[in-house]
């Protein structure tokens, strides 16, 4: 069917691009441009894998273009930022995990008897308490309900001191 209309995988949308200071044009983007859908494909490769090499195979960019976008876009900016973040608590969460658990070893002994044994790292455990050190320190001082009750009711005492001060200064 010569005049029958075909949708674009884009959803048919394309960008207005101005040529030569005149009104819009629609064009299509070309294989080089940067698109919703390689932004989109970047960003979830890097919180998937944490290695831009990779990400930037997956949407089909160059690490100079992602450097660029990274340069003077603040939004893919925050996204790149967001996306490492994911990855790191991803990993670090695997971590965790294999510390608790350990990690299975097979063992093979010369009389050629295996055996399976649980491995748990030392080191790895060393690592995370010091990585945690702080926050299981907050957590140990978080104050109880009672007392963040009372501290609010301190704080708003004293908040109204202030404006019946500040109301008696200004009369």
């Amino acid at each position: 069917m010569a005049g029958k209309k075909t949708k674009k995988k884009d959803g048919g949308k394309t960008p207005l691009v101005l040529v030569g200071g005149k009104s819009p044009q629609m064009r299509k983007a070309s294989a080089r441009s940067w698109t919703r859908a390689k932004h989109e494909a970047f960003l979830t490769a890097l919180a998937e894998t944490c290695n831009i090499s990779r990400a930037c195979e997956v949407a089909g960019v160059s690490d100079s273009t992602v450097r660029r976008k990274r340069e003077s876009d603040a939004a893919f900016r925050a996204g790149f930022v967001a996306a490492v973040g994911s990855a790191y608590a991803r990993l670090e969460l695997v971590l965790l995990e294999r510390f608790f658990n350990g990690t299975e070893k097979v063992v093979t002994r010369k009389d050629g008897s295996v055996e399976r044994m649980r491995e748990y790292s030392t080191q790895l455990g060393l690592a995370l308490l010091k990585m945690h050190r702080d926050t299981a320190a907050q957590a140990m001082n978080e104050m109880a309900p009672e007392q963040l009750e009372e501290l609010r009711e301190r704080v708003l005492d004293k908040m109204l001191r202030l404006q019946k001060r500040l109301k008696s200064g200004k009369e």
